[in-house]
């Protein structure tokens, strides 16, 4: 095969969840692009719609669903959706993210509520979509990381941001931490099925933050400034695609150099 045609992802069922976010939207594009029918969904139908609705008039194969994440029986009955109409599923980004925590003193309900989602959520989408994939003896599971959950605290990258401080989202450090070893865990698992399990590490995306903010954070990177709207489309086309058939088990950062400095 040749190397380009490796990247390709024609005949390919693909799911994001969260794919109508800031950064899903470049991820839904991006597999939808490399030819791949693609599912959005998260908690609330009306943003993927509209996502799936402008890609379809672009002519890509777009649909959109809802799930509840923390509910396993949601989880199920999406891959169900999926399955009933598609056949198959050859790849999961998990994308979605819940950040209810205000504060490092929020209730624990609402820590708990974080986890529902982040930790025991991602692990059931996980398990639900990695055993069909075992099932059919390939496939490719992507998850959505940050640098958060390999750094500590970086709290200069605030200095004089009105009411912003890297502090108050501890939950968002401890479940990201727990996706990148989950990811190792779950490649180990799956490998022998065949199924790949990677994760990107990703560094900020710009949004029109605080002009303070922007500054200290570019300077922080290698590249001098923040990731765009197509930055990571190649590195996820990539671990989606046979091209990267080996490769299972990885951590990638893709932060401008963030977390090398």
């Amino acid at each position: 095969m040749k190397v380009l045609d490796m990247f390709k992802l024609d005949g390919k069922v693909a799911l994001v969840t969260g794919g109508a976010g800031n950064y899903g939207r470049q991820m839904v594009e991006a597999l939808a692009e490399a030819g791949a029918t693609v599912w959005t969904a998260s908690r609330r139908l009306e943003p993927n719609e509209e996502l799936a609705a402008e890609l379809r008039a672009q002519g890509y194969d777009v649909h959109a669903d809802a799930y509840d994440q923390s509910e396993e029986e949601s989880i199920k009955g999406l891959l169900a959706r999926m399955i009933e109409k598609h056949g198959k599923v050859d790849i999961l980004v998990n994308n979605s993210v819940l950040r209810p925590s205000k504060s490092y003193h929020c209730a624990p309900e609402v820590f708990a509520q974080s986890m529902a989602v982040n930790s025991t959520g991602l692990f059931l989408i996980t398990r639900a979509f990695g055993d069909h994939m075992a099932e059919m003896g390939n496939g490719s599971i992507i998850n959505i990381g940050s640098y958060m959950g390999d750094l500590g605290v970086n709290d200069t990258l605030y200095e004089g941001c009105p009411e912003s401080s890297s502090r108050v989202a501890p939950d968002y450090y401890f479940h990201k931490g727990g996706m990148h070893n989950l990811t190792r865990f779950m490649a180990g698992y799956y490998g022998p099925e065949g199924v790949r399990v990677n994760c990107l590490s990703l560094g900020g995306l710009f949004n029109n933050q605080h002009e303070a903010f922007l500054e200290q954070y570019k300077k922080a990177t290698f590249l001098r400034r923040m990731a765009n709207g197509t930055d990571i489309k190649g590195i996820l086309v990539y671990l989606a695609s046979e091209a990267s058939a080996y490769t299972t088990g990885a951590v990638i950062p893709v932060d401008g150099g963030y977390s090398a400095k």
